[in-house]
């Protein structure tokens, strides 16, 4: 099966040509994008190989720091926010989780453990941290009004604006929640299927999937936490502040 799996780009292939007769415009950005997918999956079971023979602890670190910044560096350009924010959410964030596996026996230091789980915890909580931010940013355009009348009595911006921290993380739980409900009915999640194609047996495949699915619970709540917290953290005054001048413009304006 070592090429056969090239046959399968058909099913790429498939939306790509719906996209281009019906003018939908994501062809090109597919077609891109199904290539690089490719590429960076060649480079990684390359690079892979010899970081599987790392006997240096630190230098498993350093790896997964790395993968943390250019996580950072894509969150930045998704949500337009500090990088720093992205940074410290999800390097925390991974790290508290990664590291509770390690000191619970259920994970090794060994590379071939240490750094899949890693980057897959990394990915997760690079994910979670746009979405709680869109969500957080979007519940407090939508509810101007209430955060001003909050601010008016007294209350806190951050008091203020405790409710769309709330709808921003139990947003962010959504998806996670919903596998949660699913899992082992609807769909064979994919570290199972993986394994049980490898040759293990399904007790052994079930066993680790439920790692994986506990841990991105634990990542996304976290993930969301800290980005609502850092996000407060380092622009509380300019949210704040856009908020009252946005909101007086509007009344101005409407007078």
């Amino acid at each position: 099966m070592q090429y056969s799996f090239l046959v399968s780009y058909i099913l790429v292939l498939i939306p790509i040509i719906y996209s281009y007769k019906q003018g939908i415009g994501i062809e090109k950005e597919m077609l891109i994008n199904s290539f690089r997918a490719l590429i960076q999956l060649f480079l990684l079971g390359f690079i892979l190989v010899y970081i599987f023979k790392i006997d240096n602890f630190l230098w498993l670190i350093l790896i997964l720091f790395a993968m943390s910044l250019y996580s950072a560096k894509i969150a930045k350009n998704r949500v337009e926010e500090k990088f720093i924010i992205g940074f410290l959410t999800i390097s925390i964030s991974s790290f508290i989780v990664l590291f509770s596996l390690v000191a619970m026996q259920i994970i090794s230091t060994n590379p071939n453990q240490f750094i899949p789980i890693g980057g897959m915890i990394i990915g997760n909580s690079l994910n979670i941290y746009t979405l709680s931010i869109e969500r957080f940013k979007r519940e407090i355009e939508n509810n101007k009004d209430l955060i001003e009348n909050y601010s008016a009595v007294g209350a806190s911006y951050k008091e203020a604006v405790n409710f769309a921290k709330k709808e921003a993380i139990k947003a962010s739980l959504i998806p996670v929640n919903n596998m949660l409900q699913t899992i082992g009915v609807v769909a064979i999640p994919g570290i199972t299927t993986g394994m049980l194609l490898a040759g293990a047996s399904p007790m052994t495949a079930i066993s680790y999937q439920l790692v994986i699915i506990y841990m991105l619970v634990s990542v996304n709540l976290f993930s969301a936490m800290f980005s609502i917290l850092f996000l407060l953290k380092f622009k509380e005054s300019e949210i704040f502040y856009n908020l009252l001048s946005t909101n007086t413009k509007q009344k101005s304006t409407s007078t």
